[in-house]
């Protein structure tokens, strides 16, 4: 689904893309391209993604670890390559980055981190989380940042998914991810 030009946008989908630049400050890109078919769709999802984004209980280094291992979950080239740089700016160590890359569990993680990538891989693995994981992370991050972790795994779930079947390429140049055997 390839971008909409404006003079073949409906009066919701410009409403949206309208709405977009506003909040946003740039046009409509990435998975928002295909959610455009759906306005109502892109703005809800808009809004939840500038809440977990920017505004989330979790530090940045902790959220940008979420898309992370989302994104390598779902080997989504597009997000991977947007966030694996802004996982290293928000203080994520690179060695952290490329055993996520790899699909292989982090060394020298802090208490954080760990408990992020525990909660995170176990979520995604097992749609569920044990009663010890649940007690590390509430204790990390309390009730809401638990909470605002359980949300951005499902987001960046969400917006792989939505990339993944408009099969959205990452930028040029861009470090790919080695898909995982099936």
């Amino acid at each position: 689904m390839p971008d909409i030009p404006t003079e073949k946008m409906t009066v919701e989908q410009k409403k949206a893309a309208d709405e977009f630049l506003g909040a946003r400050k740039q046009p409509i890109m990435g998975p928002f391209i295909p959610l455009l078919r759906s306005p109502e769709v892109l703005l809800r999802a808009q809004a939840m993604g500038d809440y977990l984004r920017f505004k989330s209980a979790l530090p940045q280094k902790i959220r940008e670890l979420v898309v992370l291992i989302t994104a390598r979950d779902w080997t989504q080239q597009f997000e991977w390559s947007h966030h694996a740089e802004l996982a290293i700016k928000a203080g994520l160590d690179p060695e952290i980055v490329k055993a996520v890359a790899d699909g292989r569990r982090p060394p020298r993680m802090s208490a954080d981190e760990e408990t992020t990538y525990e909660f995170c891989t176990e979520l995604l693995h097992n749609k569920s989380v044990t009663d010890v994981t649940y007690g590390k992370a509430i204790a990390v991050f309390g009730d809401q940042g638990t909470i605002d972790m359980v949300s951005l795994t499902g987001y960046y779930t969400f917006v792989s998914m939505v990339l993944n079947v408009n099969r959205t390429p990452p930028p040029p140049g861009a470090t790919l991810l080695v898909p995982f055997p099936k």
